[in-house]
């Protein structure tokens, strides 16, 4: 399309009601930080709005305009008390995708199925559709409508969460937000520790490690009918277009590149390095270089005291494999 660039233009609209009621999320500790996070990663987010009857949740303005949010306020038009919020956000919506071509990407933060025709029409105009809502208080039917979902996650997770990662190395924030890694002090016992979470000896993981079967089928699938190495962003891709709510963490991997290496433990793919970017190939893929390239990180590691971290971090990177000039 005529004015698109190759970074992702993002619009953000919330149903804030929805987002506060009944979800174990109160409109004074509502924190849209994480979530935005993970949406500037994907692009810049240039339009933001929310909707709901602000009479009813002043606590939550400060904070909301403290992200640039406009808050469009849609008094009760009815006995009731019910408002048109989701009827001013739905217009809102199909009116900036047809006056504004330069934006890819909606954002509908809510977790209400009424809002599946409008996911849908956005699709059909070519748009990326990502939901945000929490998890319990969400329609399977908006999160299979849309391309991506995220999931908010409510003040009693995060505590349970904060709980759950002391003493460890990586962390991770709340709500699918950005994930902090360890330090570099001691590369060598944190590079130890994360190969171990990834791949244990004897091929065993942890307990709550368990790779999807989601992830081994689209492996499979991907391996079988390629004609060369497939980028690990392909693999992440297909599975979120089969999954919208897949997340790695959810099975207890930190990162993809974490996934993809007990994928590797288990002999369903092997991973190879052509230049500084890494790919997936078949366990008994026979490809000039891949043997070559493993024996050089071996040998990185045992003679410089690289870790396995470095690796994983080129991994997770993900560029288009045209720009690399080992293909």
């Amino acid at each position: 399309m005529n004015g698109r660039t190759n970074e992702h233009r993002i619009a953000l609209f919330l149903d804030f009601e929805n987002l506060v009621t009944n979800t174990g999320i109160s409109a004074s500790n509502f924190d849209l930080q994480p979530s935005l996070d993970r949406l500037l990663e994907k692009g810049k987010v240039v339009f933001r709005r929310a909707y709901c009857d602000w009479s009813r949740f002043n606590e939550a303005k400060m904070g909301l305009h403290r992200f640039g949010v406009e808050l469009i306020d849609v008094p009760p038009s009815t006995r009731a008390g019910k408002n048109g919020a989701d009827m001013r956000l739905v217009i809102d919506s199909l009116e900036l995708c047809y006056a504004r071509e330069s934006i890819d990407t909606f954002v509908i933060a809510s977790g209400d199925s009424d809002f599946c025709p409008l996911a849908y029409k956005l699709r059909e105009n070519g748009r990326t559709v990502i939901g945000l809502a929490v998890k319990e208080s969400t329609s399977p039917l908006f999160v299979n409508a849309c391309d991506e979902f995220i999931y908010l996650r409510t003040t009693r997770q995060r505590s349970e969460k904060g709980d759950k990662d002391k003493g460890r190395h990586v962390t991770e924030e709340v709500g699918h937000g950005k994930r902090g890694r360890h330090g570099r002090d001691a590369p060598g016992k944190a590079g130890k520790a994360e190969a171990k979470e990834a791949a244990p000896s004897g091929g065993k993981r942890d307990s709550k490690t368990e790779v999807p079967e989601i992830a081994r089928e689209v492996v499979q699938n991907l391996i079988a009918r390629a004609t060369g190495p497939v980028n690990p962003s392909l693999i992440k891709e297909t599975i979120v277009r089969k999954e919208p709510d897949f997340d790695e963490r959810e099975h207890g991997f930190p990162t993809f590149a974490k996934l993809l290496a007990a994928l590797e433990t288990e002999g369903v793919l092997r991973r190879i390095q052509q230049g500084r970017q890494w790919y997936v190939v078949g366990p008994d893929a026979d490809l000039a270089g891949g043997s070559e390239a493993k024996s050089e990180g071996k040998g990185k590691k045992q003679g410089r005291g690289r870790n396995t971290e470095e690796s994983e971090d080129e991994l997770e990177s993900y560029p288009d494999p045209e720009e690399d000039d080992g293909l």
